[in-house]
């Protein structure tokens, strides 16, 4: 059975998918969107974790989508609004080497946000240079994210001398690059004296960067979990320098570096966005899994469904990871062999994990006690991480295949300001583990540690808010090989791989294809394995829609 000539067949109703259908179907293409599951959203949904309770799937907080998506789809007008959450961030703490200057017990915490007031009287009370210093250093990362922002919004600067072998390009090709080029180097150069330092922020480790900036560990280790989010990695690793920056990038949440909730969840983001597409003409099937994308001729005409249906198109867009779309749908010999190898080698090391819980009660920190009533503690991100060894030691467990002995945890409860996602007076706790290894030490499987793990990490909460274990009503776990299975994420990397210096920008997915084409013609790459890489931003599939509709 073939279904009828498209002009565009894009793999995949995430984010970036829709935001890439929607901009070409509002430029006239006759798009298809092909998804495998029962909803639309790829790792952007909300799922009823029992009845009556529903939670951000998989990604959980808003910042980093462009302000150009949300105005050029019409987001607002499709349901999507955004809800800031202040004080952004609460860090309590255990009596013992981490307590504040001013004493242990209730008051040993740290909040912030986007009140300055509030973060100065906070952070003195650990360290009156810390709070002194902090300003400037928001200001400073406020700087880089600025020059560097617009340069996400287009493909990047081939900056690299590779064969030709490798990769032929056309004049106007070459021609564009250096116009790429020299946005790169504007960018570079209104840094000004900081551009030492921004490099350094680009290229190096978080941990000595925030080591010369400030005394204080407990302001040190909330930051750093920025740096360490998605990836398997110790924050003395270089590389998290670029992931602590790309945190503060967006602006969703309201203020640049406020991560913010989306009201009904983070489904409500993409079904905005596939209401924006359809209205476009975009033709969205669930259910709908692809098999193989099909070439004929030396360039991909199309695709085959899981059950056999063939769907003609003139270009086939992925949203999947490269690793799917190349070594999964694509049949042996349809790329070079160059290219199919360093493919090969893109690195989607992972260690993050995911609960949903549904809770009978707010948690209630012994550092600042309060159940009944949602209090300042509850609104924003709460991290369980209280040192920069803490950090380490986390680290080291995985670095040997083993989960986490003290995972690092961010625990964010929706229901804080967003009413509409369980029954009145109970609430959604939505907790981001790192390190949970995707690879494991020698005999041992997820199947068997994903509910103990679990457990160790709802106690390791109990440590801290002693009502909190007895609370939970039902949960949702997601190791890293749930994710895999359940959303294509290859080795459960939520970037669609590694966000390390030598897959960024130019580099990414590989070196020399970052601008959304690959060398099978016909074939393009719209998801977060291309430039700019991971997060709910839009910026890759606005970027493929454009570059395809500048091509055709």
């Amino acid at each position: 059975m073939v279904d009828a000539m498209h002009d565009v067949i894009l793999i995949g109703a995430g984010h970036n998918g829709l935001v890439c259908a929607a901009m070409l179907a509002a430029a006239g293409k006759k798009v298809l969107v092909l998804e495998r599951s029962a909803v639309v959203g790829g790792a952007c949904i909300t799922d009823e974790i029992a009845p009556g309770y529903r939670a951000s799937t998989a990604s959980y907080l808003i910042s980093l989508l462009l302000p150009e998506v949300v105005q050029e789809l019409e987001l607002a007008r499709h349901g999507y609004r955004v809800l800031a959450r202040n004080p952004s961030s609460f860090t309590p703490l255990l009596d013992g080497p981490a307590v504040p200057r001013s004493g242990s017990g209730p008051g040993n915490y740290l909040l912030m946000g986007p009140d300055e007031a509030l973060n100065h009287r906070e952070i003195a009370k650990f360290s009156a240079r810390d709070a002194a210093a902090y300003p400037r250093y928001e200001a400073w990362l406020t700087r880089i994210a600025e020059c560097i922002e617009p340069l996400l919004s287009e493909p990047p600067a081939d900056l690299l001398p590779l064969p030709a072998s490798w990769r032929k390009r056309c004049l106007f090709a070459r021609l564009r690059e250096l116009r790429r080029s020299r946005r790169l180097y504007q960018a570079l150069r209104a840094m000004g004296d900081e551009l030492p330092q921004a490099i350094e922020l680009l290229t190096g480790a978080a941990r000595p960067i925030l080591d010369r900036w400030f005394e204080s560990d407990v302001l040190k280790a909330t930051l750093a979990t920025d740096a360490v989010i998605g990836a398997q990695q110790p924050i003395s690793a270089p590389g998290t320098g670029y992931v602590l920056l790309h945190h503060v990038m967006g602006t969703a949440g309201g203020a640049r570096g406020v991560w913010g909730y989306v009201e009904g969840g983070m489904g409500a983001v993409t079904q905005a966005m596939a209401a924006a597409a359809r209205e476009r003409g975009v033709e969205i099937r669930c259910n709908a899994e692809v098999a193989e994308i099909l070439v004929e001729g030396g360039q991909a005409t199309g695709v085959r469904l899981a059950d056999g249906k063939v769907i003609r198109a003139k270009t086939v867009v992925s949203n999947a990871t490269p690793e799917v779309t190349f070594r999964k749908l694509l049949a042996a010999g349809s790329l070079p062999k160059l290219f199919d190898e360093a493919v090969a080698r893109i690195d989607y090391a992972s260690a993050s994990m995911k609960i949903n819980l549904a809770v009978s009660e707010l948690p209630d920190f012994t550092a600042l006690p309060g159940k009944d009533l949602v209090g300042p503690q509850h609104r924003g991100t709460i991290h369980i991480s209280p040192t920069m060894e803490y950090l380490e030691a986390a680290y080291d467990d995985a670095r040997r295949g083993l989960p986490s002995t003290e995972p690092i945890l961010e625990l964010t409860i929706p229901t804080s300001v967003d009413e509409t996602l369980a029954p009145p007076g109970q609430h959604i706790v939505q907790m981001f583990v790192q390190y949970a290894p995707y690879k494991l030490a020698e005999g041992l499987n997820w199947d068997a540690l994903r509910e103990p793990f679990a457990d160790r990490c709802i106690a390791a909460v109990n440590a801290y808010a002693p009502n909190f274990a007895a609370s939970v009503l039902h949960r949702q776990v997601l190791t890293p090989l749930d994710l895999e299975r359940r959303f294509a994420l290859t080795g459960g990397n939520i970037f669609h791989g590694s966000m390390a210096l030598h897959q960024l920008f130019s580099m990414r997915p590989v070196p020399g294809w970052a601008d959304y084409r690959t060398p099978l013609p016909g074939l393009w790459l719209c998801g977060a394995g291309t430039h700019p890489g991971g997060g709910v931003t839009g910026a890759p599939g606005r970027n493929c829609a454009r570059e395809l509709l500048r091509t055709l």
